[in-house]
């Protein structure tokens, strides 16, 4: 069965640089694109045409996605198109679990306020629940994501999350032909006695180092020609994002430790700091997804 992909839109430029991504990758693999609009049922939509009630968020979304169907049609990808009522959030995530997706791709809104971090309400959500992978995609100003990738990342802690993101990402790299880089970030140790900082260093650095090599290992018996690892020492999001402009990264895969606390969606704020400033695309997935 050709893969599936879901790309719920509201015809912004965010969604709309997701939506060009995915009928990239879904040219190169012959898979179907499904947009999905969904009609904020949480906003008033009905208003009075004469003598006819109509729901003008609902034509709306009729418009959203056809002009998106226009586009999938002009690069020969096949499209199915829905418009639904409802609350965003859920109502995505459980579209997505009534049917066989590959992943979902959706718009990132990028950084908002003055070194303010703020995911969109409804990426948050899908990003913590869905059952698949999520592919943000921001619309940054000149830059437009590459594919087939010939580079993929992945940040690396050794943790099921960090498991789960590589074997992804390895399947990505396996598929396209690309390189994969493994990173592992630490930050700077505690100014204490210089033996002591010496020794804490060497062992650091030999755990970390023991972390890369078994996810190489991962990647290659996965298929993976080409794997580089690399050690930095800094902030996660900071030296991911430098990693990915230096390195020409085309993609990121990160895990994401899903919703905590009581009934409460929060993205890790690392895998949202990288989101709101990755220049390329980041995909998120997390460890029950792929148990």
């Amino acid at each position: 069965m050709p893969p599936r992909f879901l790309v719920p839109t509201d015809g912004s430029d965010p969604a709309t640089a997701a939506l060009e991504h995915t009928l990239d990758i879904a040219n190169e693999r012959d898979a179907t694109v499904h947009l999905l609009h969904v009609a904020d049922t949480n906003q008033p939509s009905l208003t009075r045409l004469g003598t006819d009630v109509v729901d003008v968020l609902e034509e709306e979304g009729e418009s959203v996605v056809s002009e998106g169907a226009t586009l999938a049609e002009e690069r020969g990808v096949s499209v199915v198109t829905d418009v639904v009522q409802g609350d965003p959030r859920p109502t995505i995530v459980d579209y997505v679990s009534a049917d066989a997706f590959e992943f979902i791709a959706m718009g990132a809104h990028g950084r908002r306020g003055l070194g303010e971090y703020v995911l969109g309400s409804v990426t948050d959500h899908v990003v913590n629940r869905s059952p698949v992978p999520v592919m943000t995609v921001r619309a940054a100003d000149g830059v437009t994501p590459t594919y087939p990738y010939t580079d993929v990342l992945v940040p690396t802690d050794g943790s099921d999350h960090a498991t789960a993101a590589l074997k992804l990402a390895a399947a990505a790299a396996e598929r396209t032909g690309a390189t994969l880089h493994l990173l592992s970030i630490v930050d700077e140790l505690p100014e204490v006695g210089d033996a002591e900082s010496a020794q804490l260093s060497e062992q650091l650095e030999e755990n970390v180092q023991t972390v890369l090599d078994e996810a190489a290992t991962t990647a290659t018996q996965a298929g993976v020609d080409d794997v580089t690892t690399t050690i930095a020492t800094g902030t996660m999001p900071q030296e991911v994002t430098r990693y990915a402009d230096e390195k020409e990264i085309d993609l990121v895969v990160m895990g994401t430790h899903g919703h905590t606390g009581l009934d409460r969606h929060l993205l890790g704020s690392f895998t949202e700091r990288v989101i709101r400033t990755s220049p390329v695309p980041v995909l998120t997935t997390r460890a029950d997804e792929q148990a």
